[in-house]
């Protein structure tokens, strides 16, 4: 199948419109009308608000009767191609699943579905274990394993540590075993009488484990994902890879699957606008895969590992590079963000920093539509994030209420909230670019990208039509120059907020 090569929402489906699929629907039909090819529902599965707003669920193949059925998630996939989370790593500890294993322990028939430690890790050489086990790669500051009381209705009861990876409700599959196996034929399934078209693979990097590795991104999980992938291609659908890590590592997922994010963008985007500088953006827009999609925000915070070295690799930015970059993302949202990123608040990963792509900008307009038309202008299928879409600020007061550190960029915007968003200068501005990137068939064709004295340019040529974004970093000028069989047009990023 082909994916339209135009603007996608990222959205949940209980916080943008009136909580449930039904008016998000709505929302999309009427003041977002036309403005999204696309739209990726977070996680929408029962139940959606469970620890981790909905990315562990207790049942995958259920859409939480909340927020509607299977009926409304395919009648909105009637107008617009639908992405939906495949949570490939875990599901929750309140699954009728596990809740049977901790029941009947290993004589319990869902007993291979799940990984335990000494499922990775054998042998009696506990010194040996705890070299291997310092050796995995762990994306939060949360223990690697979960000890749980089994077997309480045998008479036998124990206690197994279980993987798990992200949090203690979050127990890791066995993906490799006929039941894990099973269990994700299940959830494609159900995606494909449903009209969901995109499959975003949530942590698919964690999903193999092996012990003297550091258990991520292993030749294995490339093998798994390649297999995944084909499963779904067959039922007419595409994956997108979701993985944080070094920047090789995108480029060489990208050769092997149908597509993968462009994590590196968002924090190379900000430090060219904050240092003034395009030579690392340039450079890795040179090389960045082009089956990719672009993001500057996601529910996520804003990753910064993307951009880092990995041991002897060198990253896209220095180390006094990056640490500069998340002291201006601090400084210019007033200290907010400090305060929802790292031990400060719950929940967080180790390679994020939690704040809207708005206030990291200092809430700059200007600042604001450069940093989206950058993305729209790179190779990629463009997301756009609903709070960012709406230029959304930091929502401390969420923050303060769930101590949640991603929390501050998950705010809920209601039907009535969206329509006086969108009447404000910087999301009209947004609206405008959105339809640019739509509307041309230059973006069809050739990408080039050139940055000399100072001067960054993205351009796209196909047959009769052309369009490209310049950026003059020294005057801080924005321009858009279109060509659409031979007529010129000339856009300034600054005319979009008069």
């Amino acid at each position: 199948m082909s994916i339209r090569n135009g603007v996608q929402l990222i959205t949940y489906a209980d916080r943008l419109g009136d909580g449930n699929i039904e008016s998000l629907t709505s929302i999309l039909q009427g003041p977002l009308g036309g403005l999204f090819t696309g739209v990726h529902i977070l996680p929408f599965y029962y139940p959606y608000d469970g620890e981790d707003a909905g990315f562990d669920p207790i049942d995958h193949t259920s859409v939480d009767e909340r927020l509607g059925d299977w009926d409304n998630v395919k009648k909105l996939g009637e107008s617009v191609d639908i992405m939906a989370d495949l949570i490939v790593n875990h599901m929750s500890g309140q699954s009728e699943a596990f809740k049977d294993v901790l029941k009947n322990g290993r004589e319990s028939s869902y007993w291979p579905l799940f990984l335990t430690k000494e499922d990775i890790f054998k042998g009696d050489d506990q010194t040996q274990i705890d070299e291997q086990i310092a050796q995995v790669f762990r994306p939060r500051p949360t223990p690697f394993f979960s000890d749980y009381e089994v077997g309480t209705d045998t008479g036998n009861p124990e206690t197994v540590p279980f993987w798990t990876t992200f949090t203690s409700n979050q127990i890791d599959i066995d993906v490799e075993s006929q039941l894990g196996k099973d269990y994700l034929s299940s959830i494609l399934q159900s995606f494909t009488e449903s009209n969901v078209d995109l499959i975003r693979l949530d942590a698919a990097g964690y999903a193999i484990k092996r012990a003297g590795s550091n258990c991520f991104m292993l030749e294995e999980t490339f093998e798994f994902i390649e297999e995944l992938s084909n499963r779904a291609r067959g039922m007419g659908m595409q994956c997108l890879v979701e993985i944080h890590s070094h920047y090789q590592t995108q480029i060489d997922i990208a050769a092997r699957c149908d597509s993968v994010y462009d994590f590196a963008l968002p924090p190379l985007v900000l430090h060219t606008l904050f240092s003034k500088n395009a030579e690392a953006l340039a450079y890795w827009l040179s090389i960045s895969p082009r089956n990719c999609f672009t993001v500057l925000d996601t529910h996520d915070g804003i990753g910064i590992v993307d951009v880092g070295a990995s041991g002897d690799k060198p990253g896209l930015l220095t180390a006094d590079a990056i640490n500069s970059l998340v002291d201006q993302i601090h400084e210019n949202s007033n200290g907010e963000s400090k305060k929802a990123t790292g031990a400060a608040a719950n929940n967080v990963d180790l390679y994020q920093v939690n704040c809207t792509y708005y206030d990291a900008l200092g809430k700059d307009d200007f600042a604001y539509l450069v940093a989206r038309a950058i993305q729209f202008f790179s190779p990629g299928i463009p997301q756009v994030y609903y709070g960012g879409l709406l230029a959304a600020h930091n929502d401390m007061a969420l923050l303060a209420k769930t101590n949640v550190g991603r929390d501050i960029n998950r705010p809920y915007l209601s039907s009535s909230m969206v329509k006086e968003a969108v009447e404000k200068p910087v999301v009209k501005g947004l609206m405008q670019l959105i339809r640019l990137r739509n509307e041309s068939d230059a973006f069809n064709g050739v990408f080039d990208v050139s940055y000399i004295n100072n001067v960054f340019v993205l351009s796209w040529k196909n047959g009769n039509h052309a369009a490209s974004l310049n950026v003059n970093f020294s005057t801080m000028d924005a321009t858009i120059h279109t060509v659409d069989n031979d007529e010129e047009s000339v856009l300034s990023i600054n005319s979009l907020l008069a």
